[in-house]
């Protein structure tokens, strides 16, 4: 199913719902359909275009965010999907400096890996193989990873996003890809 994206009354990013979740929105009159995605939705007796994004009509006070949520694909989305040893696809996760040896499992220390490369580092140093990483793993910053990193990207949604730092996140992404 399509997702949507939702954004407050301030035009600040607040999440990515489901389509259905936010043709009620719209249609409860609690949102404004700014992106149509292209589909109509069809029932008995109406036809409506489906959001692709939409801003809620009303403030919506959101509590402090801390930093962004180190999950398998919030990982995969910043390093591109690409190992950050070979350049090879990514399937796994791996500890640069690894946890038997004391790493911790944080943004700074994590990095996605093909299948091959996490088997051959298995739990040594990079210096112990004499392997480099390809750009050095940080921590995502932004309201923007927080949408990107969700795994759900529409290119509609760009415009949404380039003031919360999506050109950055994008440009890494696409970086790395490359």
């Amino acid at each position: 199913m399509p997702h949507v994206l939702v954004l407050n009354a301030s035009y600040e990013p607040l999440g990515v719902v489901p389509l259905r979740r936010a043709l009620v929105l719209v249609l409860e009159n609690k949102a404004v359909c700014l992106e149509e995605s292209g589909a109509h939705l069809h029932s008995a007796t109406v036809t409506v275009p489906a959001p692709s994004v939409v801003r809620l009509k009303r403030f919506v006070r959101v509590p402090y965010r801390g930093p962004v949520p180190l999950t398998r694909r919030a990982l995969f989305a910043r390093d591109g999907g690409r190992c950050m040893y070979c350049g090879g696809v990514a399937t796994s996760v791996d500890h640069v400096i690894p946890r038997s040896r004391g790493g911790k499992h944080v943004w700074d220390n994590v990095v996605a890996s093909c299948r091959r490369c996490n088997h051959v580092k298995a739990d040594r140093h990079l210096v112990e193989l004499g392997w480099r990483l390809r750009h050095k793993p940080a921590p995502p910053t932004g309201l923007a990873w927080r949408i990107i990193g969700t795994g759900h990207r529409d290119p509609r949604w760009l415009p949404y996003l380039q003031p919360f730092g999506a050109d950055d996140a994008m440009a890494r992404i696409d970086g790395i890809s490359a």
